[in-house]
């Protein structure tokens, strides 16, 4: 088992490589900033078009997807549909949250071909893992297990031309004896093939450093969900630039990190959600990128 004099070591050569020479290390950080369409999931269903419209004018230019199925598409639209409208709206979906916890349980492709299908249909670079049932992240085992599944949906990724991703939610922090099952999916995954989209929130709401992880696992952080922390409640979002995390400071690491992809994502709102992931996105294009 590593110790943590081990992992420190490993994490400054990992770091002073990236400052060596951090030009050939990484490509340029994000410029653009996406929405998770999941912060507009009571709108979308009533009304597909129009919401992906007020997304575009709300000064959007990619969106990430939630809750596709081979049978209700994309809240109705076929991929390909869901594509034109896109293009309309001068929009693109590099990543889509698709729900693995079948093929993590029993292998079963079936499903997980039909996201792969979507997922080139819409133009997307990534699939990403968005949650894992209770039942299947118990035991350091499972853990490993669930390491070895994403290991394998990457190889299948892959060859279709796409990338695998997992996104975090607070549950990967809690300790399972000495380690985390983070640090296990971290190191039982190929970084090849598997890359990690780290929801900021849910990071810092589980008490750790994103910069630390950053510098542990350079580069595996193509994709970051930005979601601020209400300064007096902080199970609640709130608008970007409006809370408790530094976003300002964190985007200071976007290379080491990998960063590709900034993504706003807001679960609850004080105000009309089409004012609120306006004034996220101003903030970030003024204040962070």
């Amino acid at each position: 088992m590593n110790t943590r004099r081990d992992f420190l070591k490993m994490a400054g050569i990992a770091a002073a490589g990236v400052a060596i020479a951090p030009s050939c290390a990484f490509a340029a950080p994000a410029k653009t900033v996406g929405l998770q369409l999941y912060s507009l999931r009571a709108e979308l269903p009533k009304d597909v078009k129009a919401t992906i419209a007020n997304v575009a004018k709300a000064g959007y230019k990619e969106v990430e997807t939630y809750g596709y199925s081979a049978k209700d598409g994309y809240w109705g639209l076929d991929p390909k549909a869901f594509k034109a409208l896109l293009t309309e709206n001068g929009l693109t979906a590099p990543s889509g949250h698709y729900g693995m916890d079948k093929f993590i349980a029993d292998g079963n492709q079936e499903e997980l071909k039909s996201y792969i299908a979507a997922a080139n249909t819409i133009g997307s670079t990534y699939i990403t893992v968005p949650y894992l049932g209770d039942g299947l992240r118990k035991t350091e085992s499972d853990w490993k297990a669930v390491a070895d599944k994403l290991n394998e949906a990457a190889v299948l990724c892959k060859a279709a031309g796409l990338k695998l991703a997992y996104h975090n939610h607070n549950f990967e922090f809690v300790k399972i004896g000495e380690t985390t099952g983070y640090d296990l999916l971290l190191k039982g995954t190929d970084p090849n093939l598997v890359q990690f989209e780290m929801d900021l929130y849910w990071v810092v709401r589980s008490g750790n450093d994103p910069v630390k992880l950053f510098t542990a696992n350079p580069g595996r952080f193509p994709m970051w969900h930005v979601k601020d922390m209400d300064k007096v409640d902080n199970t609640i979002n709130t608008e970007v630039g409006t809370g408790t995390i530094d976003f300002k400071t964190l985007y200071k690491s976007a290379k080491l990190a990998g960063l590709q992809h900034l993504i706003v994502e807001q679960e609850n709102f004080s105000m009309d959600p089409y004012k609120s992931i306006k004034q996220s996105a101003d903030y970030v294009k003024k204040n962070v990128l």
